[in-house]
């Protein structure tokens, strides 16, 4: 029920989204939004690009006197940066020659790009693969959840591994969990994040970058959302999908995920419980929440490994897309780790993706409308 679209490129004039579906009557709080962006810039081991940056919110459409129209709302984020880089990026004439990128990064979109779209500039590539772009999903993510409130769910996130540093601890107290934005890196354990601090150093020494792994806990959300009668219509699989479409991720996991593999099913299965007071439950939540491509009404837990940054102060080698010749890749402005931001990045994209299904479950034109659906099949 719920589509965006992104546009923009990472030092363009901004970065623009459209987002349709909402229904009416949605309050919106721009001040939240700005807050969210806000916490993407964040975290410890961010380049210098965060400090030129503010990131805030400019909505265009869809949104008067701080309610949603149920028309699209549509807005932008400006780049502050794009001073500095208007002759290079005027969409009418701009300097092509100055900021020209012939050598390709390993583990960036420039090498494949420019042989899809037949550039000999990886600047065209680079500009819109920039991990930029999910700012924009951000604000989209930050209004999602703002429409999720209304029906009591809640979506938090934290870092539990930087390099080799991990937090052995699982964690499931969400008060806990809400509490990982105090942390440079996110994490809810003091000794641990002191660990990923130092690890980030050393790798920023080395000229090195770091990866890592954060959890995403959703609850609230009530049984059924997401259907086993298509393969496209899974939960799981569209909270996969979305997810693994961010950036520099390269696995999701449900729950207990890889683990669940090498274990026997008997202590796997999350057995089934009832109570009149409280009606169905589990002791456990191995399935993080999902059973069979639905949300089964426990918290839905999931995993997030994200590789290192791609661009290196000790760049890789590489070959010239002119010369065919050797050479040390390309060097644009890098951050050293971006886990901590890419966990907000993530936690607001599993919101638009929970908010979509929510609406194609309970949808209506009007937020009241939607209320009153949701109320009567949570009594039942």
């Amino acid at each position: 029920m719920l589509r965006y679209l992104t546009a923009g490129e990472s030092h363009g004039k901004g970065l623009v989204g459209i987002l349709e579906g909402l229904p009416s009557n949605v309050s919106i709080d721009i001040r939240e939004i700005d807050k969210d962006l806000g916490r993407r810039q964040k975290g410890f081991g961010r380049g210098s690009r965060m400090k030129i940056e503010r990131d805030s919110i400019e909505i265009l459409s869809g949104i008067r006197d701080g309610k949603t129209l149920g028309s699209p709302v549509s807005f932008i984020i400006r780049n502050r940066d794009y001073a500095n880089w208007e002759s290079y990026m005027d969409p009418a004439v701009a300097d092509q020659q100055s900021k020209r990128i012939t050598g390709p990064r390993p583990g960036h979109a420039d090498l494949a790009g420019v042989l899809k779209y037949g550039f000999s500039d990886i600047r065209n590539v680079l500009e819109r693969s920039s991990a930029r772009e999910t700012a924009v999903r951000v604000a989209i993510g930050s209004i999602a959840r703002q429409l999720l409130k209304n029906f009591d769910i809640g979506v938090f996130s934290h870092v539990t591994s930087i390099g080799n540093v991990t937090l052995e601890e699982s964690i499931r107290d969400t008060g806990r969990i809400g509490r990982a934005d105090a942390s440079e890196v996110r994490c809810v354990d003091k000794t641990v994040e002191k660990q990923m601090i130092q690890a980030i150093n050393e790798a920023k020494e080395e000229g090195d970058s770091l990866g890592g792994i954060f959890e995403i806990h959703i609850t609230g959300v009530p049984a059924g959302l997401g259907s086993y009668v298509q393969w496209d219509r899974k939960l799981d699989a569209k909270l996969a999908y979305a997810l693994m479409s961010i950036q520099g991720f390269k696995g999701v996991e449900i729950g207990c995920g890889f683990d669940n593999a090498r274990r026997k099913g008997s202590s796997v299965h999350d057995e089934i419980f009832y109570d009149k007071d409280v009606g169905f439950y589990r002791k456990t939540n191995r399935a993080g929440g999902i059973e069979g491509g639905m949300s089964n009404g426990e918290t839905i837990i999931v995993r997030c490994a994200m590789k290192p940054i791609p661009t290196l102060y000790k760049p890789l080698r590489s070959v010239d897309i002119d010369s065919k010749e050797s050479l040390c890749a390309a060097v644009e402005r890098s951050d050293t780790c971006a886990v901590p931001a890419a966990s907000v990045v993530g936690e607001m994209v599993a919101a638009t993706v929970i908010a979509g299904e929510f609406l194609r479950k309970f949808g209506g034109d009007s937020l009241e409308e939607i209320k009153s659906r949701w109320e009567r099949y949570i009594s039942l």
